[in-house]
């Protein structure tokens, strides 16, 4: 009996997988342990393995489509064997493409009402603006009455449109497909119709205007009068590359936006200095067999504040909190979530229970959470079900920025760059200004590291944030008395 493959789940989180790849074909024999197609979550990649030993019988969905997991992607059996209707796994979705089932609808409906569509098309071809322009074409193919409709509603000539239908017949879905490789039209370009439309027009976002329509016509009729040339109708230089929004690309434009829209987000900046920081790190590289034994060789400054957060975090639970609906949660233990920069995007998985690691252990474990989103590894699991976020542009020399919120989280604390800054001197402190000026100007330049956190205003006010963001700063200025605390 053959075999019906199913797009298994990626954890718990996860609802659908985009299939970015098949590595096989129809007709390609295959073991169990074949890689047959790559897909991706909004989180991670992973390959999915044919699971028995066969023939390729049929591919269900093309690559780039979103298939819901536990849905019928591929067929494997003997060859030549029948294809069940029917997923193997109990009762789930026929197997066949949409294209095939909407095709196979559409049949049906015309055999039910082909007569009356007819009369209908040929009645309205004489009226309708559309039905002038391409009465050929609609005598030979067919054009369904809810694809002449949208047409005509968004000025869409049906000259140059493929039909997809039985015998070739436009139907609704080549409107849409057509519509969607055409530039905006404004509503008074809409009721101009009936001319050229041009690739890009010179309204808000580029749609297509009125004018924009008059123009081309006047330039194809050869008219000698002043014609206006918005720069949108010029050439464009070099080519224009269009990628689709999809894949974690999507998930991550979606969460951004709905976060700035559903929170009220509020940014603080302070800075801290890094004496101590850098004193440890400097040990820690001169006495390398000491840090070898004690896990600490590969220790970092985004570690050491790691901890520092992991730490600080406890004694103020408002910040380790989520905000969902009217409920404000706080959390006893602090999931740190880290930004990491991947080929595919920003990924955020998830340090759990750091406040009870050691320095050696959160260093280990950021470690090989980012290396697995590097490697598209992660589980989906370790992306989520964060407290609090770190995330760091330090290493790219951004002084200051403002973290968007991951939420349901209330705060998000960015990482700034290290850089000089001058401080008062305090009481009997020596001045040692270097300027070469002999103003006594009582002040010094020490190295600090910025960091900017972003709050919901919601549930967090200004004070007791910039509370935390002090006591942060005071951990990363005793570092040393920190670590010894544990």
């Amino acid at each position: 009996m053959a075999h019906t493959l199913i797009m298994p789940r990626q954890g718990n989180t996860v609802e659908s997988c985009i299939i970015t790849d098949w590595k096989v074909k129809e007709g390609d024999t295959v073991t169990a342990e074949t890689t047959v197609c790559e897909v991706e979550t909004d989180k991670a990649s992973f390959e999915v393995p044919a699971g028995v030993t066969g023939t390729v019988l049929k591919i269900l969905h093309a690559s780039g489509d979103d298939v819901p997991v536990l849905t019928p992607i591929a067929v494997i059996g003997a060859s030549g064997e029948a294809i069940p209707t029917e997923s193997s796994h109990g009762k789930g979705p026929e197997v066949g493409t949409e294209a095939q089932r909407e095709q196979e609808e559409e049949a049906s409906r015309r055999d039910a009402k082909t007569q009356r569509e007819e009369k209908e098309e040929q009645s309205e071809a004489s009226s309708s603006p559309l039905g002038a322009s391409a009465p050929l074409r609609e005598i030979k193919s067919g054009i369904s009455p809810r694809a002449r409709n949208l047409a005509a509603k968004e000025a869409l000539s049906l000259e140059t449109v493929p039909g997809t239908g039985p015998g070739g017949r436009i139907i609704e879905r080549d409107v849409v497909a057509a519509l969607q490789n055409r530039s905006p039209l404004t509503a008074a370009a809409k009721a101009a119709g009936g001319g050229s439309i041009p690739q890009i027009g010179s309204g808000i976002g580029g749609r297509v205007t009125s004018k924009d329509i008059a123009t081309v016509a006047n330039v194809a009729g050869g008219s000698n009068s002043p014609l206006p040339t918005p720069h949108s109708l010029l050439p464009t230089e070099g080519a224009i590359t269009e990628t689709p929004i999809k894949g974690i690309r999507k998930i991550i434009s979606d969460r951004m936006l709905m976060s700035l829209a559903e929170t009220a987000q509020l940014t603080l900046n302070a800075s801290a200095p890094v004496a101590k920081l850098q004193e440890i790190r400097s040990g820690i590289k001169n006495d390398s067999v000491f840090a070898e034994e004690f896990g600490l060789s590969k220790i970092s400054v985004n570690d050491l504040v790691l901890f520092a957060v992991s730490r600080v975090l406890p004694r103020f639970p408002f910040m380790n909190a989520h905000k969902t609906g009217e409920i404000i949660k706080t959390f006893e233990r602090v999931h740190l979530a880290i930004a990491v920069d991947t080929p595919r995007g920003l990924m955020v998985p998830v340090i759990r229970n750091a406040n009870l690691l050691s320095l050696a252990g959160i260093s280990a474990e950021a470690k090989r959470l980012a290396a697995a989103c590097q490697n598209g590894a992660v589980n989906p699991d370790e992306l989520s079900g964060s407290t609090f976020t770190v995330t760091n542009l330090g290493n790219l020399g951004i002084t200051s920025f403002t973290p968007v919120l991951n939420a349901p989280e209330v705060a998000i604390l960015g990482v700034c760059g290290i850089e000089m800054k001058p401080v008062a001197l305090s009481a009997g402190e020596k001045n040692e200004c270097k300027c070469d000026c002999s103003c006594n100007c009582g002040v010094r330049f020490e190295q600090q590291i910025g960091f900017s956190l972003t709050i919901n205003h919601q549930v967090v006010d200004g004070a007791p944030a910039a509370r935390f963001l002090k006591a942060l700063c005071d951990a990363i200025a005793h570092i040393d008395l920190l670590l010894a605390a544990g």
